[in-house]
């Protein structure tokens, strides 16, 4: 049996668009990278945070708090030292506490040889992302552990649907340099919607997993309008609105705010279109004086990796 392990456990879009809670994808070129060394010593510990900060006291790190919850499922006499490269940036709307979370439960899993599947992990990890929210939901947990494109059915009991999607889909990512923390996002939304706009809603939702299954573009970029939580988040972010209809004017199919926000996706058909969408994007928090980082990146279908 290993004794340490280290892997990337990559950053995802959570909600797109009509799917609050339910659906997400998992992007490819940035993620938190985490090792965890098993010890004799018992117990949960943090070592050592690279990149961005996040707590060292186990009982406030969302890594920690899921291997917790793990362990009360499948207890052992062994400790782990969890390490934290922390490349997406809390608040950012990439699922940074997602990542952590699940990254290091698959970790733990692995290194006790894998007692549980997927959906248990899931279930481990939201532990970690209702530390950081408030809430436990599986939007960015389910891409990040199933990888591609996934649809949460039930939380409980644990029901992950994987979906296909276009082959060509391009995601682009812009994150102004803001912090929008989810438990403050989610905050600002009504228990109560109306009855109307939930119609259109879920007309949207079943239409967009249409279009996964079937390559209808057209259709899919028809289906990307949310109609309950864009209107209420979208004042937290600036210059959103711009942004968003500078990405449709370059050919984009849809763009909206990555899971809370302040990022936002664009996808696109084809590279060349996710760029000229970047571009465009960028050109709007330039023009203000709006610090930001960008990602283009395709849906990552495998999720989290182990590393040599």
């Amino acid at each position: 049996m290993i004794s340490e392990i280290k892997v990337f456990a990559p950053a995802s879009v959570a909600n797109v668009s009509c799917g609050f809670d339910v659906l997400g994808f998992c992007l490819d070129p940035i993620g938190d990278l985490i090792h965890v060394k098993m010890t004799e010593k018992p117990g949960v510990h943090i070592g050592n945070i690279k990149g961005y900060k996040v707590p060292k006291n186990p009982l406030k790190n969302v890594a920690s708090v899921a291997v917790n919850a793990l362990l009360k499922s499948h207890p052992t006499k062994n400790g782990f030292i969890i390490s934290i490269e922390k490349k997406i940036k809390p608040g950012s709307g990439i699922g940074s506490s997602a990542a952590s979370s699940a990254g290091a439960v698959f970790a733990v899993n692995e290194l006790l040889g894998r007692p549980f599947k997927s959906d248990k992990l899931l279930d481990f990890a939201m532990f970690g992302e209702a530390l950081a929210s408030g809430e436990y939901h599986a939007d960015n947990l389910a891409p990040v552990l199933f990888g591609g494109f996934t649809l949460v059915r039930s939380i409980n009991p644990i029901d992950i649907v994987s979906l296909p999607y276009p082959p060509e889909l391009i995601v682009t990512i812009i994150h102004p340099k803001i912090e929008l923390k989810t438990i403050h996002s989610r905050a600002i939304l009504k228990d109560d919607i109306p009855l109307k706009k939930a119609i259109k809603q879920w007309g949207n939702l079943g239409a967009l997993v249409s279009a996964l299954y079937t390559n209808n573009y057209n259709l899919l970029s028809r289906s990307l309008q949310d109609e309950l939580i864009e209107p209420a988040r979208s004042i937290l972010i600036p210059k959103f609105e711009e942004v968003k209809n500078e990405a449709l004017n370059q050919g984009a199919l849809g763009s909206g705010i990555s899971g809370s926000g302040p990022s936002i996706f664009a996808l696109s058909k084809g590279m060349a279109t996710a760029k000229k969408a970047g571009n465009a994007m960028a050109k709007i928090y330039k023009s203000i004086g709006l610090e930001y980082d960008m990602y283009l990146s395709p849906i990552n279908k495998v999720g989290i990796k182990i590393l040599k």
